[in-house]
C-alpha cells in the first residue's frame, strides 16, 4: 500500500530539496506541495469533504511555512483531521522543540538538513500510526472529518457602534436555518453576550486557556446550550481573568469550535488583544462594524491600517458592515469603502433604535419580533456572508425581509435608529 504525502513548504529551495527525497522513499507517493498554511488547511478540508480515505496519511510541514506559524498550524490540523499524520522539519532539533512540536499534536520530527534515513524513518513510523487511527475510527463515528467550519469575527470601529448586536443575529440567522452554530464572546473584557442573551453561567472561555488538547467533551463543558439552540462561549465575569486567554490559547479554542460547529461567530469587541487578533486572523470573514459618521469611520480606517501593520487581515480582505445607515447622512457605503480601502457589505443595517430598545433592556434580542427591519436586514446580510443554508435559509430571509425571492446581495436598506 502507498503512503500518501503533502509536503507543506514555502521556501521554493527547500520545497526541491524534500519533493526530492520524498519521491525516493519506498511505496512513497507525495502529492502537489502547497506554499502556506491557507492552502494546506484548504486543501485538506477539500479531500475529508470528498473522504476521510481521501486525506493523505502524512502531512510535511517544514518550519518557515506561514503565514500562520509552524506549531500554530500542526495543531490546527491535528484538531481538525485527526487521522492525519504531521511530521515537522526543523533546523531545532533540541529536546524543547520536540517536546513542543508532540504536545502541539505532530507525531514526529525531523531535522534539517535531511537525510534519507531519518525521513525514511519518520514517514513510515507516522504513515503506519495514521493507517491504525483509520482502522480504529471505522467509519468515523462521531469524529469530525468534514471541511471544517466557517469562521465569522465581528470587530467594532469604536464602542459603542453595534458589533454585538451584529454578531448575535448573524449567529441566530444561521443557527435557524439549520446549521449548528457557535457564538463566541472574544471580547474578554467588557464582552456581554450573557446580558444580550439572558444567560448566568459560570464558565466561560477562560476555563478553557490552559487546557492544551481541547476535546469535544471538555469543549462541551464549557459551552452553554442556548434556548435557540445557540452553542455559547461566554467571556469571563470578571474582566481581569480575561488576560488568561493568549494568542496561542485563542487559536486553540477557535480550531476546537471550528471541528466542531458549521458556522461559528466571535465577537472581538473594539479592543484588539493577542486573543482577538488570532481569532481575526484565522476568520474565513472579518467583519467590522462602523456607523456612517466622522468619528466611527475615522476607528474603522485606524483598526484597517493596524490589521495590516500586524499582518493580521490586509484592508481588502476585510468587510465593512455600515449600521444606523440612513439615505440623508452624508457619509454613505461607496466613501466608507474608499476611505477604508475594504470590501463593504452590499447589506446596510438601518437605523431604527426603537426596534431594538425593548428586547436589549429585557436581555432578550433574540426575541426581537421577525417584522422588524434591523432584524430582516442582519438575517439579509448572513445570507449575503454565506451563513444559512441556501434552500431554507435563503427562504426564511426572503420572509423576513417581506419579499418573494431569495436573499438579495445588492439590495441595501435604509431608515431612521440603528443596532
Amino acid at each position: 500500500m502507498s503512503t500518501r504525502i503533502l509536503p507543506a513548504v514555502g521556501d521554493a529551495d527547500a520545497v526541491r530539496s524534500v519533493t526530492t527525497l520524498l519521491s525516493q522513499l519506498p511505496d512513497a507517493e507525495p502529492v502537489a506541495p502547497v506554499a502556506d498554511s491557507t492552502q494546506l488547511v484548504d486543501t485538506l478540508a477539500r479531500l475529508a469533504a470528498e473522504s476521510v480515505d481521501e486525506l493523505p496519511e502524512v502531512v510535511v510541514v517544514h518550519e518557515r511555512i506561514g503565514p500562520v506559524p509552524a506549531l500554530e498550524l500542526i495543531r490546527e490540523v491535528a484538531l481538525r483531521f485527526p487521522s492525519v499524520g504531521v511530521i515537522l522539519v526543523t533546523s531545532d532539533a533540541s529536546p524543547g522543540l520536540f517536546q513542543a512540536a508532540m504536545d502541539y499534536g505532530a507525531r514526529g520530527l525531523v531535522a534539517l538538513p535531511l537525510s534519507y534515513e531519518e525521513l525514511a524513518s519518520r514517514v513510515q513510523a507516522v504513515a503506519q500510526w495514521s493507517v491504525g487511527v483509520r482502522r480504529h475510527l471505522g467509519s468515523g463515528g462521531d469524529v469530525f472529518t468534514g471541511a471544517g467550519g466557517t469562521v465569522v469575527t465581528v470587530s467594532g470601529a469604536k464602542g459603542g457602534v453595534g458589533a454585538t448586536l451584529t454578531a448575535i443575529q448573524l449567529a441566530l440567522a444561521a443557527q435557524a436555518s439549520g446549521r449548528a452554530t457557535a457564538l463566541v464572546d472574544m471580547d474578554l473584557q467588557t464582552g456581554d453576550i450573557a446580558s444580550y442573551l439572558d444567560v448566568q453561567f459560570r464558565r466561560s472561555v477562560v476555563d478553557l486557556a490552559a487546557i492544551t488538547d481541547i476535546s469535544p467533551r471538555v469543549l462541551a463543558d464549557a459551552v452553554f446550550r442556548h434556548d435557540t439552540g445557540l452553542a455559547l462561549l461566554l467571556a469571563p465575569g470578571e474582566g481581569e481573568r480575561g488576560e488568561d486567554v493568549t494568542d496561542r490559547a485563542a487559536r486553540q479554542i477557535v480550531s476546537a469550535l471550528r471541528s466542531r460547529y458549521e458556522v461559528v461567530v466571535i465577537d472581538c469587541g473594539a479592543q484588539l488583544g493577542g486573543a482577538g487578533a488570532a481569532a481575526v486572523e484565522m476568520a474565513d470573514t472579518a467583519l467590522l462594524v462602523t456607523t456612517p459618521d466622522v468619528v466611527a469611520v475615522r476607528g474603522a480606517k485606524r483598526a484597517v491600517r493596524m490589521w495590516d501593520r500586524l499582518q493580521i487581515r490586509k484592508a481588502e480582505e476585510t468587510t465593512v458592515v455600515v449600521n444606523r445607515h440612513t439615505r440623508s447622512t452624508e457619509i454613505q457605503p461607496p466613501l466608507i469603502r474608499k476611505i477604508t480601502g475594504t470590501v463593504v457589505a452590499a447589506t446596510a443595517i438601518p437605523a431604527h433604535f426603537k426596534e431594538l430598545q425593548a428586547v436589549v433592556d429585557a436581555g432578550r434580542v433574540h426575541e426581537l419580533e421577525n417584522k422588524s427591519t434591523v432584524k430582516q436586514a442582519l438575517w439579509g446580510l448572513a445570507g449575503e456572508l454565506g451563513l444559512v443554508k441556501a434552500a431554507q435559509g435563503d427562504r426564511k430571509a426572503g420572509r423576513l425581509r417581506g419579499d418573494r425571492g431569495s436573499v438579495s446581495f445588492r439590495r441595501r436598506r435604509d431608515g431612521g435608529g440603528g443596532t
